[in-house]
């Protein structure tokens, strides 16, 4: 993505980083805020992270199912949020790490949209090798929120994911032809990947959904490389690394 693609009147150059890694606390719609900060600020990103729960897209609020579904979860001690950026149900808390870019473009969304998801793969790509994990933007049949811009890695001869993305687009205000986009990734640190996808099914089920997952379709970056209290400080520390050197 150009300097060219951003707006004039908005300064163009490397991200401005909000790393709030370590607080659990931020809602699971967190980084909406961030696309209010690029009017004033430029490019912003942030590293976050978020209690336990599932968060699904508006989409799923057409089932008749859904209101009692998300009582039933929220009593379970899984709450449901409803997020703004598209794609399927994913899980969130401990053991997963987001990444969330916002920045101006000039022109129609659909013009930027795999720029965007290509410039947020490479990020967490480049993040992960510093573990040791090659990964590549893939479409992983089988996995929840799946896409053609999931990070996916090898695995006993089969192609796994360990990062979902997603994206929203918003116009500028004023401006007919100037667009804030929030390009969004989750990345599966250290987390029990059977247990989330299940979660996933039980909820897909709950609310009259025939959408099921396969929990060897997904994997952590702790079942590669195994799990120690360093791993998710080593990767978020490479990741803000990552985040600071890109610019839009």
């Amino acid at each position: 993505m150009s300097v060219s693609d951003v707006m004039p009147s908005v300064p163009a150059g490397n991200f401005q980083l909000q790393s709030a890694g370590a607080d659990s606390g931020n809602d699971a719609r967190h980084d909406e805020a961030l696309l209010e900060r690029v009017v004033t600020d430029g490019p912003v990103a942030a590293i976050w992270r978020t209690q336990r729960g599932l968060v699904v897209p508006r989409s799923y609020l057409r089932y008749e199912g859904f209101d009692a579904a998300c009582r039933e979860f929220a009593a379970r001690g899984w709450p449901v949020t409803v997020r703004q950026t598209g794609g399927g149900i994913v899980p969130q808390g401990p053991g997963i790490l987001n990444l969330s870019l916002a920045y101006p473009v000039q022109g129609p969304p659909m013009r930027h949209s795999e720029p965007g998801y290509l410039l947020i793969c490479g990020i967490l790509a480049e993040a992960l090798q510093t573990l040791g994990i090659t990964a590549f933007p893939a479409a992983v049949q089988g996995s929840f929120c799946d896409g053609r811009y999931n990070l996916a890695v090898r695995r006993n001869n089969d192609i796994v994911k360990i990062v979902g993305t997603a994206q929203t687009w918003r116009r500028w205000p004023g401006q007919a032809d100037v667009h804030l986009g929030l390009v969004h990734a989750l990345v599966l640190l250290d987390v029990d990947t059977a247990e989330v996808t299940q979660m996933a099914n039980v909820f897909e089920q709950a609310i009259g959904s025939p959408q099921r997952y396969e929990p060897k379709k997904v994997v952590s970056a702790a079942e590669l490389v195994g799990s120690s209290s360093l791993l998710q400080s080593r990767f978020e520390e490479a990741l803000s690394v990552a985040v600071s050197n890109t610019g839009v």
